[in-house]
């Protein structure tokens, strides 16, 4: 694991945390000393990968990257990434917004928690209720499913009531299959 050490325009690419540190010394501003060389030796033998800023004075920080890149020119080109792990068990984000627009003709079950507006008993006085919104449908995809709940909903209910995206959390949908 190499470390890229940047203060302002005086950068440089190391193997070894020593190196780091004879770099950071020989800026009189960081002002190097034994606790934050310790501190920077931590770092480095830590499994921690995310970058570390040090503060030297109000405002201004220098900034260690652990990273896998053999020079700086692979470093500035971004060519020793570490590949991005998809989160596993339940369905990504990316992957259910692709879902919705999947284009699948049949019958949907569609679930919407919005905001209605009702008018509060013995005054004239409205307010909103988080209200759960259950109703089964055909539709060409996850999206119409959702396009038709609202478009139902909406001359049902109050125009100020506030419904959720499509794509958020507040909407979920399941394909029951094509009619018989």
């Amino acid at each position: 694991m190499n470390l890229y050490l940047r203060y302002f325009d005086k950068e440089i690419l190391v193997t070894h945390v020593d190196e780091a540190i004879a770099f950071l010394a020989d800026i009189p501003e960081i002002g190097m000393n034994p606790v934050l060389e310790r501190d920077i030796r931590d770092y480095v033998a830590s499994d921690v990968l995310y970058p570390k800023r040090y503060k030297t004075r109000p405002r201004v920080y220098f900034i260690i990257i652990k990273t896998e890149a053999a020079t700086m020119e692979d470093f500035k080109e971004k060519k020793a990434l570490r590949p991005v792990e998809m989160p596993t068990g339940k369905a990504s984000a990316a992957a259910a917004t692709m879902r919705l627009t999947e284009e699948r003709e049949g019958w949907y079950e569609g679930s919407l928690d919005f905001k209605r507006v009702q008018q509060v008993p013995g005054t004239n006085k409205f307010q909103y209720r988080d209200t759960h919104f259950v109703a089964r449908c055909k539709a060409m995809s996850g999206q119409d499913c959702y396009n038709r709940i609202v478009d139902h909903l909406m001359q049902r209910v109050d125009t100020r009531s506030q419904f959720p995206s499509a794509k958020g959390k507040n909407f979920k949908f399941q394909y029951l299959g094509l009619c018989k």
